[in-house]
């Protein structure tokens, strides 16, 4: 097998577990390993501390596989992991109705660089890491094995496989291809996804149970639903009893299928509005119409893809903020989330008071939101807490 030698000094976070190998932290090569292939992780004085997949082009050398150096990374080492990522999320109660979820976590399932998504009878991955990619085959067969599926569809075309020297790949893996729209279910609600082209592998699996609160503050609320996207947030605050909801979202496609959830889910056409616009343009028209809501929800996309960005995503962040407080009546509840995972919980919670303080308004926290249980957080990862929610009660 071949080798990367740590530098004398750099080995700590391997010994606390981290998955991550920085390119800072590489010594030396021993062999010539290629992309994706399986590396032995050393210390300088020659001590084996892990087992990895080498990335040459990515700023993260090498993702750990395990942090026993003895371990066989082979077909069987995938069907285990894959095997104990889904036991693991038939316990969860949160699961009982629906059937989407994530099946696989990337590092917090020690699978680092593969997402796995259940929608019904189909799962859909994304290959992230060239050590994932690499293995793609013995991971089809591993959820073949796993799960009564008609078809693994594949949905590669991230910026992140760009970073590791991967090309986009986007098509069906085995079986049937899925249907343009794949019908599932979460609690008494339905929607439809399209896997092809949605954004992540076509739903945002990670919100569920914030969507779920969503429902406990609707009751006879004028809603604001900002970036909408296919306007689940807004069809769980119909279910809650909201007396109305807007969905305001610059994609007409995803407009089109929020739409369609309405008839779906046999909601009057009447309690909706959908709105195709950019969304900071729209919010500022509202607030200079005097429109006021009771309940504003904003689930943004990523504005910080690296570090470098985070001070041009903070001014996003306040700015979409301020203008939520302004468009809300007092007593009025805000669900505000950054999905950002370079800004972190403390930073984006002093974003939001800041806004609150500019928009002249007494604030208090009721909740701290992260993402759903079936996208868990390893203790030794403490980056894939990406998402992060605070639902703000406004003073009266």
């Amino acid at each position: 097998m071949h080798a990367v030698v740590i530098k004398t000094g750099r080995e700590a976070s391997l010994l606390r577990r981290h998955p991550w190998v920085f390119s800072g932290a590489v010594a030396r090569l021993v062999g010539r390993p290629g992309r994706g292939e399986t590396v032995r992780l050393l210390t300088a004085d020659g001590r084996a501390l892990a087992v990895g997949a080498y990335s040459p082009e990515s700023q993260i050398r090498v993702r750990v596989w395990d942090s026993d150096p003895q371990t066989d990374i082979d077909a069987a080492f995938f069907h285990r992991r894959v095997q104990d990522a889904i036991a693991w999320r038939k316990r969860l109660p949160q699961l009982r109705d629906t059937d989407a979820w994530r099946l696989v976590n990337g590092e917090n399932d020690g699978l680092p660089g593969l997402v796995v998504d259940r929608y019904a009878d189909f799962a859909v991955c994304q290959f992230l890491s060239a050590g994932a990619d690499a293995w793609r085959d013995e991971i089809v067969a591993a959820l073949r094995a796993q799960l009564p599926l008609k078809g693994i569809f594949e949905r590669s075309d991230t910026e992140a496989r760009r970073k590791e020297g991967l090309a986009p790949s986007v098509g069906p893996l085995w079986g049937a291809p899925p249907p343009e729209r794949i019908d599932i279910t979460e609690g008494a609600l339905r929607f439809q996804v399209n896997v092809h082209t949605g954004h992540k592998t076509g739903f945002y699996l990670d919100q569920r149970e914030n969507r779920r609160l969503i429902a406990l503050y609707s009751a006879g609320a004028r809603v604001l639903n900002a970036f909408a996207y296919t306007g689940a947030f807004g069809f769980w605050a119909l279910a809650g009893g909201a007396r109305s909801v807007t969905h305001l979202e610059a994609s007409a496609d995803a407009m089109a299928l929020a739409e369609t959830h309405t008839r779906l889910n046999g909601f009057d056409p009447c309690r909706t509005d959908f709105t195709t616009a950019d969304v900071f343009q729209q919010m500022r028209a509202y607030r200079d119409e005097g429109r006021r809501f009771d309940l504003v929800i904003l689930d943004p996309p990523k504005f910080a893809a690296t570090a470098g960005q985070v001070p041009k995503a903070a001014r996003g962040y306040k700015d979409i903020n301020l203008l939520a407080f302004r468009l809300l009546r007092p007593g009025g509840t805000l669900f505000t989330f950054s999905c950002s995972g370079h800004v972190d919980p403390a930073l984006f919670q002093k974003i939001v008071f800041d806004a609150a303080l500019d928009a002249g308004c007494k604030a208090r926290i009721l909740h701290d939101l992260g993402q759903a249980p079936d996208h868990p957080v390893a203790l030794n990862f403490p980056e894939g807490r990406y998402l992060k929610g605070l639902v703000v009660g406004i003073e009266g």
